[in-house]
């Protein structure tokens, strides 16, 4: 079944010489028509891609005895109507271009690759499916492109006329003598042949005339048609061998609106947005037959079959025939078989339902016949099979596929006239093994270029070209492949850019363009009629061409159908051959990887450009394989003072500039070329690969590295500025990256200091391609722009100036005008980078002040100036920090700083202690004070700046620990070093006790964290200098009796709640022991007032109870000291890990003991008086004591006995042993006692 959209009339569009038209045939209801061909049935659809044709017109029925040998008045005239056939001479020739078939995939590169299966002029497509009924000769030149086949007529005779005189195709002629003919020579048309032209050039004018009268024509139209029946046909269609493409010399003369873009994808400011492949071959009459020239364009489906195919039929239309193809017949010659199949391929291709036949005698005209499309197939003596064409169609489609499987070789399809046998041979491989030096493949150059505009096409279409990039980087590296870099250094430069382009290096696409340059025009081609099939027989049949051919060597050709009646066989060939078994992309996840095939490629792209700029570069020539040193330098402080004089003239390097370069660059090359313009992209591309590869250094930790990568990177981005006239805001948002990362990298190197060797190994190390590229750059410039900022140096503070100035350069370009409003998002990273870098350059000078600091200690020195520069430096750093994150909206980077000035704060106050005597300090000075409360003031704005501790509890749970420790301190300071001087004891105690109590405040003890531990201790401290505090007050106050008790109860109450508080802690003994001696001395202090013998009897029990607890504190003592004992007898295990052993060291020295040694000194004196004490008081009492008081005084005489005949020079942990025993026998451990103990 045949389905066919028939269409009504062409149309042309001025606009747009390249659109889309899918007609149907308004003669069915359903725009579309089945059609049934001698119980064969076929599908064909046909799709008008692109038509130069006029809306469809009437023809005009000529009158019978009209004599066509005599010419109508419009004959010649250009005419729309007719197309390209009103400017031939005869009105047709049979000759299809070589090319043709590429100016249609340039023009409809999209259908190029998958979607179409053969690409050809209609008349190839025509000779092919008749191969089995013809004996004339087929020669047709095969190239392959992704799925699709390009078929294109090889005229083998023309050819050997040109290589007589080039002698560029000897090899080809030679080859075909010896195989194929030995004799051969060019017939040249008849007489009857031109006249037969004539009348239907005559006949196609009479048809389109309004009144169908002869008219006669001017006498020098006449003379030129007779001049032209001897040459027109004569002349060469064969284009020259392609050496080069066009020069620079040549772009100049060509007009300017016909010069086109570079090749390269428009993704920087310098290149135009649209994607425009540039004029190889002049246009014109030089066009060597690759434009487009068919009066239409159309996507035809055979079957399954896709092609696209150019024709120049003219079609007529109007009235009860909408469209009508029109044909002239001698009425004494019947229609064969291969008119009868010509008549029904240029109907299924053209949409055109109806032939209309005008028969003729001697040029008279004699009558109209009207056939329908679906009956041309049985017409009387041109009978045939539809479903026998559709299998012949489908096997040497399947032939082809699956034998033309080299993409850019050229294959050359030979069936001699007579013969039965087609041959497939591969031209290139023959090629290849000729050895003249001229041997060129004039396909060669086109191919390439098809191949090239495939893979870019395939690049701009971003939806899909991740999935394609095995395809693309097939159809690039063939394109590479096939052409010398001599000739042809663009397509190699762009194929070597758009390879590495395939390469996702994590950055942000670009503008992108598709804007291909689709152009329309004339040819002096158009439709054939039976009569020279019919002549093509006839000269077959008396020509040279062996008849009787018989091949001597059948070993070059690649495939061979031994007879053509085998394609009449339905699927006796079939394609077995996947095209491109594997689409993958194969290339490592690795970032290095892929960031050294890019740069790759890049280099092989620069080499191409370097080698075709004609003026050499005033440099001397350097050699690649001497390494480009990177300029190591030691830095001293006044060389990070020149810093900002080299940023300052970095910026007004990388600043936008809109106006062009008028001179040529430092290598010669002009502006405004292709290799100015390429150089940019590869530029920019190989920067771009040297950032990710400094960024994947940077994550490894190889800092030496990933500065060496940043230097090229920045390096290759001077190259890119020295050449360009302006920058575009995507490269200068670049750029701004590439200065962060920089910032990063001396951060980074500034903090690691201990590896420094390492890093000065990695960053002197170079591959030959990084010294390659290296050279290529210093063509263009001297790439030292930004030295200062990539220098590997060894003073920190030069690398932390280095990087915040890198930061700031990023800042001011990121708020220039140019990117105010398109970096935004980089800005915020920009300040944050910006702020950490302030807040490190901040700690860095403060550290600085507190080593200062600390080497003066304990001498009586003053403030100097350094440090009070260093305070000013680091004070700056931190204000700008906060500024930068305060302009993000950070709370939390802004609570951090006001952490660390609040620190600053600190060591202001502790420079400003005042010393007495070498080892010992005087009162708390005012400074102190001033310093501190400013510190307070900073931690609680940074509190206040976090708001609560659920926005970050990490930062609120370090404020909140500084802020407590500052009030500690103060509140110690003030109590040990009372200024009594200035203030009265009732003041400073009232101060101490507000500031401890603030300080308690900020201690969480609820909130269960790895500072709990250090909070109870804090607290337990606090409270125990409180009851301290009022002991002393207690014990000193003289008079007012209420105040005495308000100090006695408040000095029990934090007694108390410090005891409580140490008994917690497992690790914190001799805290907890010495709390229970004070609170003990504060009651024998007690009991020292007091009279009454009972009252001082309990007094003293109540003391021996305080003292009784003193047993959880030597128990944990005498584990300690047991461990460390254990230690000290255990052999030290020289295999043991250092850290393991220091680990161990550092925990046995954790119980100080000669503090226990003090304590215990305490002690023992305290304990023997209470039980003195208790003894004598109880002996003498009046009153008889009960049984249980007579068995306590007991104990404690027994206990008292014990102690005082216990041995003093007994190591300590057998004193502690009968400490822990006494106490025990004074009152046995209760279960609290042994699980506080367990604990």
């Amino acid at each position: 079944m045949s389905e066919v959209n028939m269409s009504s009339q062409d149309k042309k569009t001025d606009s747009d010489p390249r659109h889309e038209e899918d007609q149907s045939s308004p003669a069915s209801e359903d725009n579309k028509q089945i059609i049934c061909l001698g119980n064969n049935e076929v599908k064909s659809r046909a799709v008008v891609k692109y038509s130069a044709a006029p809306p469809s017109s009437s023809y005009a029925l000529l009158q019978e005895k009209t004599d066509l040998k005599l010419p109508p008045a419009n004959w010649l005239r250009e005419n729309t109507q007719l197309g390209t056939a009103g400017t031939t001479v005869l009105g047709s020739s049979r000759k299809s271009k070589p090319f043709s078939s590429f100016g249609m995939a340039y023009d409809f590169i999209d259908c190029i690759g998958d979607d179409v299966d053969v690409v050809s002029d209609s008349e190839n497509i025509k000779k092919l499916l008749k191969i089995p009924y013809s004996k004339s000769h087929v020669s047709m030149a095969v190239h392959r492109v992704g799925g699709t086949l390009l078929l294109d007529e090889l005229d083998i005779q023309e050819l050997f006329m040109r290589s007589s005189q080039t002698g560029d195709w000897t090899w080809l002629k030679e080859f075909y003598q010896r195989l194929i003919d030995q004799k051969w020579q060019r017939k040249k048309k008849s007489k009857e042949h031109w006249n037969e032209k004539a009348i239907l050039s005559k006949f196609l004018y009479y048809s389109i005339n309004s009144d169908g009268t002869a008219v006669p024509v001017p006498s020098d139209t006449e003379q030129a048609a007779e001049k032209g029946c001897g040459t027109a046909a004569e002349g060469p269609s064969w284009p020259a061998t392609y050496n080069s493409s066009t020069t620079e010399s040549d772009e100049s003369a060509i007009p300017k609106q016909e010069q086109v873009d570079t090749y390269t994808l428009g993704h920087v400011s310098s290149v135009s947005k649209e994607q425009n492949l540039p004029t190889l071959f002049n246009e014109g009459e030089n066009s060597q037959g690759l434009r487009n020239d068919f009066v239409r364009n159309i996507l035809w489906t055979f079957e399954d079959i896709h092609m696209l195919v150019g024709s120049n039929m003219p079609i007529f239309g109007g009235g009860r025939y909408p469209a009508v193809s029109l044909r002239l017949r001698d009425n004494n010659k019947p229609i064969n078989i291969l008119t009868g199949i010509d008549y029904w391929l240029d109907n299924l291709m053209c949409n055109v339902p109806e032939l209309v036949m005008c028969f003729h005698v001697n040029g008279i005209v004699q009558k109209y016949e009207m056939i329908k499309t679906e009956d041309i197939p049985n017409l009387e003596n041109s009978t045939f099979s539809t479903r026998v064409v559709k299998d012949i169609a489908q096997n040497i489609l399947s032939f082809l596929k699956s034998n033309c499987t080299k993409e850019g070789h050229t294959y050359w399809l030979f069936k001699a006239s007579g013969s039965d046998i087609v041959k497939l041979y591969d031209l290139t491989t023959l090629c290849e093994e000729a050895a003249e030096e001229k041997c060129q493949n004039p396909f060669t150059l086109p191919v390439a270029v098809l191949l090239y505009k495939v893979a870019s096409n395939m690049m701009l279409k971003k939806s899909q070209n991740r999935k394609n990039y095995g395809t693309i980087r097939t159809l690039l590296l063939n394109c590479i492949k096939l052409l010398d870099e001599e000739r042809h250094p663009q397509i190699i430069a762009s194929a070597h850019y758009t390879l590495a382009e395939l390469f996702q290096l994590d950055d942000v696409s670009e503008d992108e363009g598709n804007g291909e340059s689709l152009r329309g025009g004339g040819s002096e081609d158009s439709y054939s009629d039976e009569e020279e099939e019919e002549e093509e027989e006839e000269e077959d049949e008396s020509c040279s061409y062996s008849t009787s051919f018989e091949p001597q060597d059948d070993s070059k050709a690649v495939a061979i159908i031994k007879s053509v009646w085998e394609l009449s066989v339905p699927e006796k060939y079939k394609s077995t051959h996947q095209i491109r078994p594997n689409g993958a992309f194969p290339v490592s996840q690795d970032k290095e990887v892929k960031c050294r095939l890019v740069l790759s490629y890049v280099l092989k792209g620069l080499k191409a450009v370097d080698s075709s700029i004609k003026k050499e570069s005033d440099l001397p020539a350097a050699d690649p394989s001497t390494p480009i040193p990177l300029k190591y330098e030691e830095r001293s402080q006044n060389g990070a003072r020149d810093v900002e004089k080299e940023i300052a003239l970095l910026l007004d390097r990388v600043g936008p500039c809109n106006e062009e370069l008028k001179v040529p660059t430092r290598s010669g090359m002009l502006p405004g070329t292709w290799q100015h313009r390429m150089k940019l992209q590869l530029f920019l591309k190989a920067s771009k690969a040297y950032y990710v590869l400094s960024e994947a250094a940077t994550n490894l930790l190889k800092y030496g590295r990933a500065l060496r990568y940043i230097k090229l990177a920045l390096q290759c981005h001077d190259g890119y500025c020295s050449i360009g006239g302006g920058l575009h805001p995507q490269v200068l948002l670049f750029h701004c990256q590439c200065l962060s990362l920089c910032g990063d990298v001396q951060l980074m190197l500034a903090q690691n200091t201990s590896n420094r060797a390492a890093y000065l190994e990695e960053y002197n190390y170079q591959t030959k391609d990084d010294q390659e590229i290296l050279h290529c750059l210093h063509r263009e410039s001297s790439c030292q722009a930004f030295s200062m900022a990539t220098d590997l140096a060894s003073d920190p503070e030069y690398q932390l100036i280095v990087s915040c100035k890198c930061y700031e350069a990023a800042h001011d370009l990121l708020t220039s005008g140019v990117l105010k409003d398109l970096g935004q998002e980089q800005l915020g990273q920009v300040l944050k980078r910006l702020g950490n870098i302030r807040n490190e350059m901040g700690v860095f000078y403060m550290n600085q002040a507190a080593a200062m600091q600390a080497e003066k200690q304990g001498a009586r020195r003053s403030v100097c100036m350094a440090e009070q520069e260093l305070w000013k430096k680091s004070f700056s750093c931190f204000e700008k920090g906060m500024q930068d994150f305060n302009a993000i909206s950070d709370s939390v980077n802004t609570a951090l700083l006001l952490c660390n000035i609040g620190r600053l704060m600190r060591i202001c106050a502790q420079a400003h202690c005042v010393m007495t005597s070498e080892h010992s300090r005087g009162e708390f000075s005012p400074e102190e004070a001033l310093y501190y409360n400013k510190a307070i003031d900073y931690y609680q704005r940074a509190l206040k700046s976090l708001g609560c501790r659920e926005s970050h509890s990490a930062v609120w749970d370090s404020v909140n620990w500084e802020l407590s420790t500052t009030y500690f301190t103060l509140a110690t300071l003030l109590q040990d070093y009372a200024p009594l001087s200035r203030k009265a004891q009732e003041q400073i105690e009232r101060e101490v006790t507000e500031t401890m109590m603030k300080s308690l405040r900020y201690c969480d003890l609820q909130t269960e964290s790895a500072r709990q531990p250090l909070y109870q201790y804090r607290a337990a401290t606090i409270h125990h200098r409180l009851a301290s505090m009022y002991h002393s007050c207690y014990r000193n106050q003289v008079g007012d009796e209420s105040l005495r008790k308000q100090h006695r109860a408040l000095a029990e109450q934090h007694y108390c709640k410090a005891v409580r508080l140490f008994i917690s802690l497992s690790d914190a003994p001799c805290e907890l022991l010495r709390t229970l001696l004070e609170r003990v001395a504060f009651a024998e202090f007690t009991m020292a007032g007091q009279n009454s013998s009972a009252v001082k009897l309990k007094t003293l029990t109540g003391a021996l109870e305080i003292m009784c607890e003193t047993r959880h504190a030597f128990r944990l003592i005498h584990k300690e000291l047991l461990e460390q004992q254990e230690k000290m007898l255990t052999p030290v295990d020289s295999d043991r890990p250092e850290e393991l052993q220091a680990s161990d060291s550092s925990s046995s020295s954790e119980l100080n003991t000669d503090e226990v040694v003090k304590l215990t000194g305490v002690f023992e004196p305290s304990f023997s008086f209470l039980l003195l004490q208790l003894i004598k008081l109880s002996t003498a009492s009046k009153r008889k004591l009960s049984g249980k008081e007579e068995e306590h005084v007991k104990i404690y005489k027994s206990v008292y006995s014990r102690l005082l005949r216990a041995e003093k020079s007994v190591p300590l942990i057998q004193r502690v042993s009968l400490f822990m025993e006494l106490l025990d026998q004074l009152k046995p451990p209760t279960g609290r006692d042994e699980a506080r103990s367990s604990s």
